[in-house]
């Protein structure tokens, strides 16, 4: 089987590319655009496998997508390619109408034509798996709360209104064209190789560094935390075994205020990396780094997933829990200032753009 992957050099994309090809008998073609977020050094050790392919296309590049699909001949595709940081939404929501909406547009019609130029066995087989987030349906407000498949949208930030469009995208190409859909929606990723903007990787670096922990507001936001090991095996699951045209969400069952995922952070940093080793007082403590900054406009309070569906039908259940993965993805990036350094200094991005121009 050969999987199509966009957005393969992202966070949760290269773990499912590093998941294919070390525990499964598929070929990968990475097509991502390598923007900010993609680096290539998340999916390195698997760049020399003769299952693997990587293609530098933006996916609104009609032309170029069209090219990819006519030399490799996917199966499945499983489109991960978007824009994902709110805070970035807010400050630039231009870049998230084109990629998540206009990209998704793109690809969909790519996809449509080649499947519909596919011999019957071929065209059978053959699907589409769109993964969006649990922010298309806004916040919870109930306590036991949680969203479920049929729970109606309600997005507040342009990402997630943007998400929220590329899945009625996908479905209306379902329903409209047949094309063979899957969506799954998941809750907040977390783990090994994941972007320093974002919560847990930024609260780690700045707690190694000895800087600020901004927390937004009181810390009293809530999220159900995802392993991203878990998500790629959830998401190879539904693109092998789902039902065409269902919607699955995927979820950690670790509901946590983002203040407890902040001290959790400290307390295995003082643990693991304690702040005396860098030359402050014996027992001083990363807690004492924390800081409340003044929140985002349209912060949603909650976020709870009901995972159900997925265990019931497919099998899927997480396998870390809360404390195992945030202990792995500390562990991680302790180790692995030689991926993460290059990401915070920029250099990945100037090597990329020098090796770009030697290239014209």
């Amino acid at each position: 089987m050969k999987i199509l992957i966009t957005g393969g050099a992202g966070f949760i994309g290269s773990a499912v590319v590093r998941h294919i090809i070390e525990h499964t008998k598929a070929s990968v073609i990475n097509v991502d655009k390598l923007t900010y977020a993609g680096n290539l050094a998340s999916v390195a050790y698997v760049a020399d496998n003769a299952r693997y392919c990587f293609e530098q296309v933006d996916i609104c590049n009609r032309a170029e997508l069209d090219r990819v699909f006519a030399t490799h001949q996917p199966d499945v595709v499983m489109h991960l390619a978007a824009e994902s940081h709110v805070d970035r939404s807010i400050d630039g929501p231009a870049a998230f109408i084109e990629t998540n909406i206009v990209g998704t547009y793109t690809l969909l019609e790519v996809a449509r034509s080649y499947w519909n130029g596919l011999d019957a066995v071929r065209k059978a087989a053959f699907r589409f798996h769109h993964i969006s987030t649990d922010e298309v349906f806004g916040d919870l407000h109930g306590t036991d709360d949680l969203f479920t498949e049929t729970t109606p949208y309600a997005p507040s930030s342009p990402y997630s209104a943007s998400k929220a469009s590329s899945d009625h995208l996908v479905r209306a190409w379902h329903r409209t064209y047949g094309l063979p859909v899957l969506v799954t929606n998941c809750s907040n990723n977390y783990g090994p190789y994941h972007f320093p903007e974002k919560l847990i990787p930024l609260m780690i670096l700045n707690a190694l560094a000895g800087n600020p922990l901004p927390v937004y507001g009181k810390g009293n936001q809530i999220r159900d935390w995802l392993y991203v090991e878990d998500h790629a095996r959830a998401l190879y699951k539904v693109v092998t075994e789902g039902k065409v045209g269902e919607t699955y969400n995927i979820g950690g069952h670790n509901e946590k205020q983002n203040i407890d995922v902040v001290h959790a952070i400290c307390e295995l940093m003082d643990e693991l990396a304690p702040m005396h080793q860098r030359g402050y007082p014996v027992n001083t403590k990363h807690s004492s780094l924390i800081t409340y900054v003044k929140d985002r406009p349209g912060h949603d309070l909650r976020y709870a997933i009901d995972a159900s569906k997925i265990a019931h039908e497919l099998g899927w259940r997480p396998q870390e829990t809360f404390d195992s993965g945030l202990r792995k993805t500390v562990q991680w990036f302790l180790v692995s200032k030689a991926w993460w350094q290059p990401v915070l200094d920029g250099s990945y991005t100037m090597e990329r753009l020098g090796q770009e121009n030697s290239e014209k």
